[in-house]
């Protein structure tokens, strides 16, 4: 299968090209700035700045992929985040490749807690405005697309979540783990493995990929730092409630409907957490920046 990944340099990204390569796929990618450190993969790389309509057209002719995977995340970017998906939507559905479109729960406002795939966005940030009206666009223009929400990705001590863990345990950064802001984690691993399995199929609409288990960010935040073997007494907590930031409290994607489609299992982060023995990489503590799934 002809495959192309669409913020092949991020977290997400990075994982799907690895997985992608790994199952015999023909594989090309995209960075936004700079190209990725490790070239050494058999995959084609092109810049592409998703604003630019022209450079779309021509990263999609040169590639000319089955399946395009938009894995991109432009944070509460209108331009990036909202417009740029509906262009790749375009060009997609113009060249008969099918879109696997990567959302996320900042579509929801929290005020139901529980959201399966059949109920509407309600976003009350810039952010999760942004992720739902790119859904709208990319399903309009695309209708046989598929809108994949996911929630915080984690993974092999790699993810900025991770990092934000560390820095905490080690007094190197200011903030707090909120106890009242609940999420559904999953693993990157899990998550790459699911978007190549729904691009092989022909599921379109729609569908969930959060973990198992739904965790405040303080608990998430335990885990990680018992994994690594950090104190989880120096883990500062807050409440997102009374913080600057007005981001939805509790979003517990159910991803039942998604699962039973899927042979790849969305691990709970209690589980996989548990298991996951991976080192963090040397100073992977000093870059973070805040983000969104």
């Amino acid at each position: 299968m002809e495959m192309l990944i669409v913020g092949g340099s991020g977290f997400l990204g990075a994982e799907l090209v690895r997985r992608a390569v790994a199952a015999d796929h023909a594989t090309a990618a995209t960075y936004s700035s700079r190209p990725p450190r490790d070239r050494g993969q058999p995959v084609a790389w092109y810049r592409l700045d998703l604003r630019e309509p022209v450079q779309v057209q021509r990263v999609m002719a040169e590639a000319r992929p089955q399946v395009v995977i938009n894995a991109s995340s432009g944070l509460a970017d209108w331009g990036v985040t909202a417009e740029a998906p509906l262009r790749l939507a375009l060009a997609a559905a113009r060249s008969g490749s099918r879109l696997i479109h990567v959302s996320s729960d900042a579509v929801f406002s929290g005020r139901l807690v529980h959201y399966n795939e059949a109920q509407p966005p309600d976003p009350v940030t810039p952010y999760g405005a942004a992720k739902a009206a790119a859904e709208t666009g990319v399903r309009l223009v695309h209708p046989g697309s598929v809108v994949a929400r996911t929630s915080l990705i984690i993974g092999g001590g790699r993810s900025e979540h991770e990092r934000l863990v560390r820095q905490l345990a080690a007094g190197t950064r200011a903030g707090a783990l909120f106890t009242d802001d609940v999420r559904c984690p999953v693993h990157v691993t899990d998550l790459a493995e699911a978007l190549l399995e729904l691009a092989a199929s022909q599921a379109h609409g729609v569908h969930h990929l959060g973990g198992a288990d739904a965790l405040s960010r303080h608990e998430l935040g335990f885990l990680i730092a018992r994994r690594d073997g950090l104190d989880t007494t120096r883990l500062p907590t807050g409440l997102r409630a009374e913080s600057p930031h007005p981001d939805p409290l509790d979003v517990r994607l159910d991803s039942r409907a998604t699962q039973r489609k899927l042979r790849t299992g969305l691990r709970g982060a209690r589980e996989f957490l548990s298991n996951d023995r991976s080192c963090p990489p040397p100073g992977s503590g000093s870059d973070v920046r805040p983000g969104r799934s």
